[in-house]
């Protein structure tokens, strides 16, 4: 097992005894075909989390950087930022020690709204790829299974991940927000608790 899917099974885990709708908008795994007829160079660690949620079937605030991709999802993102950048001289860092906008290499893993949550290819680090503003991973993680497993302590013992903390709604849904956040949309907001891992990493049903 790698260690991706074991992330992914302690993810799954929590949100089936504290989220089930959470775990309910998990999609399920993309096959070997649909991967291998995505056309890009997907990162073997970002391959590995395809074969276990091809991304999700409906929004859901389940990660906090952003809600992860299908696979067709990722090849519409990373085309449109191809096009673009090649257009606006995107693939040119523009200040020393900066990065580019874009990098041929650069595949998207999650919408983070205002930018692609990315995963390098040549190295397996993960950052930020904003709109309008050139790549940072001066905040990110160096590897997909990094930031999974950051994401799985952060539930499981209800501290941050970096400016990001767990809270649950009224609804029983994971939401990701700022500190000391008492309310969404009106409704209350409760911090995520702190709890022991709910299961064993036995490679358990997605649903």
């Amino acid at each position: 097992m790698g260690d991706v899917t074991a992330a992914w099974i302690r993810i799954e885990n929590w949100l089936r005894q504290h989220s089930p709708g959470g775990l309910a908008a998990l999609a399920f795994p993309a096959d070997e075909a649909r991967i291998a007829a995505a056309g890009v160079e997907l990162p073997a660690e970002l391959a590995e989390s395809l074969r276990r949620h091809d991304g999700l079937t409906r929004w859901n605030n389940l990660l906090p950087w952003g809600a992860p991709l299908a696979v067709a999802e990722i090849v519409e993102h990373y085309e449109i930022r191809m096009e673009i950048a090649e257009d606006v001289d995107g693939f040119t860092a523009h200040q020393p020690g900066a990065e580019p906008w874009w990098h041929e290499r650069w595949i998207p893993f999650a919408d983070a709204g205002m930018g692609l949550q990315i995963v390098d290819g040549r190295d397996g680090r993960v950052g930020l790829a904003p709109t309008s503003n050139p790549a940072d991973f001066a905040d990110g993680w160096p590897s997909l299974s990094d930031y999974l497993h950051a994401v799985v302590e952060s539930l499981e013992t209800g501290t941050p991940i970096g400016e990001w903390h767990p809270y649950l709604t009224v609804a029983g849904d994971l939401w990701w927000d700022l500190a000391d956040r008492t309310e969404l949309d009106g409704q209350p907001l409760r911090p995520v608790q702190p709890t022991q891992a709910t299961a064993g990493l036995d490679g358990g049903s997605l649903v």
